[in-house]
């Protein structure tokens, strides 16, 4: 077992595997703005995804610890610095994927929040949360399934499309919470 790296936040180990996502390690780099937008497209289904002043702010961490490389591409008078994970950044990395403590997710549940204190809102209103949430989720779903859809099946993609295929059994597994929800509050009248 590898010894872990000075700590770097989740955010920052995100980044670093988000730069290595289905490409080299001698790629051109992305820009923070590129890296939000893959963020954006990838975490948001699993962990939240940073703030663009968050994604900036990391990068600079990372870059100042040695772990990206920062090109800068000049276009007229603008300049933009492409990241690019080097070798130290691929150590760290590597480190604290085999090295970090499994963790259980703390679950945030906003809905499951709201129903708890569902006396306030009678059982019609707890009806209509859960039925919105359960929109929501096929939604949530549908969008989950296009990026699955677009991994493919390549190699370099196989632990992408796992995590992706972990998200729409997730959310399948959700539904039927609370479909099961649903038949408890309406009894009579199961759907």
């Amino acid at each position: 077992m590898l010894s872990m790296p000075a700590e770097l936040s989740p955010t920052s180990y995100a980044l670093l595997g988000l730069l290595m996502l289905g490409d080299s390690t001698d790629n051109a780099g992305l820009t923070g703005y590129e890296l939000k937008l893959r963020a954006d497209r990838t975490l948001r289904f699993y962990w939240v995804s940073p703030a663009m002043s968050q994604v900036y702010s990391e990068l600079a961490r990372l870059a100042r610890r040695g772990h990206l490389t920062a090109d800068h591409d000049r276009a007229g008078r603008r300049t933009t610095r492409r990241y690019r994970i080097n070798e130290s950044g691929v150590r760290a990395l590597r480190s604290w994927l085999s090295a970090a403590p499994v963790d259980f997710p703390v679950l945030k549940h906003p809905v499951a929040m709201r129903l708890m204190m569902g006396q306030l809102l009678g059982e019609q209103a707890a009806g209509e949360l859960l039925d919105s949430y359960r929109q929501g989720l096929a939604d949530r779903r549908a969008d989950l399934q296009a990026v699955r859809d677009s991994l493919g099946d390549p190699p370099a993609l196989r632990y992408p499309a796992m995590v992706a295929e972990w998200g729409l059994a997730y959310y399948d597994s959700e539904r039927d919470i609370v479909d099961r929800l649903i038949r408890g509050l309406r009894p009579d009248n199961a759907e």
